[in-house]
């Protein structure tokens, strides 16, 4: 086997669950990079986390990166340095910037102008519109159109959606109300908030959509690696069952059961090969109950924060980018869609239990609780220590307190 050493951009669950992918079929420890620490990489022995002051500034993150690689280097001459994104900010970092990275580095990246049309979610309907992939009834606005009022000539009835263009500057912003994403029932609500938003300092376009009814179990996650020649390797499409219900954290998955949809596939395959795209991506989208269609919602340029679900059910993640990356192994053109068996959750049963509306998938679930077929990211048998046991039930307490603060059956909204 040639030497390899995993390098991931980010301290997130997703940073986590890319560790435990590489730790459980090479039993490496992979290095880490981030500007600050999150919870779900605290305390764990399969990575070796460096946390960076500035990293996100394009010099500091190349020149960090850089040094690393030649100290590395020196004890181990020859070997491959993956380096692979976590986040929004770290894709873009990468796509933007990465170039003087590719002699120390392998890694999949984008030109900067698909970039910037995918990641923009305005223009991400654009394309999706080129390529007759169906999403919501969108029109997109900025600060000056806010100011002319435009915002309250909707082409779509109430209620709607409201989420900032640009994901990436949002995370910078903070405002009393302030939400990944928001649903409003009347032309005033909009009003306030999104008013707010620029007045707090967003820059980019606002996306304003037809709210598609449905709960959390109308959604569908799809994650796909798309090899350096623009091949696509392997898709799975995971069927979320429930969300968290914190403001900051809409849209997040906290319950996901396999699905297959070879429509789906097909469409997203010849969509990512066409535009020329490598690495891995993640879609959500939502089946809308007035026309029988699932809807794109977004594309991110990584894997999803919840693709834990794809190695958890025999698709190990980490595998297809050593095959792509460092070992170069051939492509058969025979793209893997992947079945599986087992629910993933980000969260205790208890939760999934008591909040998880009653349904056919939800028995199905439930089923796959009772035969062992289930899983979580962070409870991870070859990285147990006490510090990291207390603080995974802390985060579960965390959890526990969300339901019982904010949940409300969304399909109160249909």
């Amino acid at each position: 086997m040639k030497e390899f050493q995993p390098v991931i951009l980010g301290t997130d669950i997703n940073t986590y669950g890319m560790a435990r992918a590489f730790h459980e079929v090479y039993g490496l420890v992979s290095t880490a990079f981030g500007h600050y620490q999150l919870s779900p990489t605290k305390y764990s022995r399969i990575l070796d986390l460096h946390l960076v002051h500035d990293f996100t500034n394009p010099e500091v993150f190349v020149s960090t990166l850089n040094e690393w690689a030649d100290a590395y280097h020196r004890d181990h001459p020859g070997a491959t340095l993956l380096l692979l994104p976590c986040g929004d900010t770290y894709a873009n970092l990468l796509d933007e910037f990465g170039e003087p990275l590719r002699e120390r580095f392998v890694f999949n990246a984008i030109d900067k102008e698909l970039n910037r049309s995918l990641s923009l979610k305005s223009s991400f309907y654009e394309l999706c519109d080129r390529y007759d992939l169906p999403h919501p009834k969108t029109i997109s606005v900025d600060a000056d159109d806010v100011k002319a009022g435009r915002h309250r000539n909707l082409p779509f009835d109430y209620p709607v959606a409201m989420k900032p263009a640009d994901s990436d500057e949002w995370l910078g912003i903070d405002f009393p109300g302030r939400k990944k994403a928001f649903i409003f029932s009347n032309p005033d609500e909009l009003d306030t908030m999104i008013r707010r938003s620029y007045q707090a300092g967003y820059t980019s376009q606002m996306v304003i959509q037809d709210f598609v009814p449905g709960g959390d179990d109308n959604m569908r996650v799809l994650n796909a690696y798309v090899d350096r020649h623009h091949r696509v390797r392997m898709m799975f499409l995971g069927h979320p069952l429930l969300e968290d219900p914190a403001p900051e954290a809409v849209g997040n998955y906290a319950a996901i059961i396999p699905d297959y949809n070879q429509d789906i596939f097909d469409r997203i395959k010849a969509f990512l090969e066409d535009i020329k795209y490598s690495g891995m991506a993640n879609f959500d989208m939502k089946y809308d109950p007035r026309d029988g269609v699932y809807k794109l919602f977004e594309i991110n340029l990584r894997q999803g924060r919840s693709s834990y679900v794809v190695t958890l059910n025999g698709f190990n993640l980490a595998r297809y980018f050593v095959d792509d990356l460092v070992l170069d192994t051939p492509f058969n053109g025979r793209t893997v869609f992947g079945r599986g068996h087992r629910l993933w959750m980000e969260i205790p049963k208890d939760i999934f239990r008591k909040y998880c509306a009653e349904s056919e998938d939800k028995r199905q679930a439930m089923a796959m609780i009772r035969r062992g077929d289930w899983g979580t990211t962070l409870e991870y048998s070859k990285d147990r220590n006490f510090r990291r046991w207390l603080l995974i039930r802390h985060m579960f307490a965390i959890y526990r307190r969300r339901y019982r603060r904010y949940f409300r059956d969304k399909r109160t909204l249909a």
